[in-house]
């Protein structure tokens, strides 16, 4: 199992899990048409800083690193996180949040911030908490979940620095 930064030429490989995730609905609130050209902006382009987790030549997971906010916020980072379905329950998103806050606190990063964690998300919620992310706000009903309707999203946040 490997973490490293992504290439151009990972986009092929990690648009099907961005797309399967995406398109389901349920923990972005991206667009679920999204395409693939927009989607390569989103996650490759417009980050800081994108990672693949990588076993035996596959791409399993993949997050991106970004500033959270300009100016007298930008010592607060900002991460998104995606695990293909058949990778699950591996352990593979804990390694990657791990890795992001390693890698947060390299590039001079202070905290990082999670700003719309759908509250049905109740294993991404877990594991944030159990990595030391407080629930720091919560925006009512404002996650249009496709099965569950108008769900809270939660505002998730670590100071790094010890």
């Amino acid at each position: 199992m490997n973490i490293r930064e992504a290439t151009k030429e990972d986009w092929d490989l990690i648009w099907p899990i961005f797309h399967e995730i995406v398109n389901a609905g349920q923990t972005y609130a991206y667009d679920t048409n999204t395409t693939k050209d927009q989607a390569k902006k989103i996650w490759s382009e417009a980050p800081n800083k994108t990672f693949v987790f990588e076993e035996g030549g596959a791409i399993l997971g993949t997050y991106y690193l970004k500033t959270n906010q300009a100016g007298p916020g930008s010592h607060v980072c900002n991460c998104g996180y995606m695990v293909s379905s058949q990778a699950r329950g591996r352990g593979l998103a804990t390694s990657m949040c791990q890795h992001s806050q390693k890698m947060a606190l390299e590039l001079g990063y202070k905290a990082m911030q999670f700003n719309f964690v759908a509250s049905s998300n109740e294993g991404a919620v877990r594991l944030w908490n159990k990595l030391g992310f407080d629930t720091v706000g919560i925006l009512p009903k404002a996650f249009n979940h496709p099965i569950q309707g108008y769900i809270d999203a939660l505002v998730m946040y670590k100071w790094l620095q010890t």
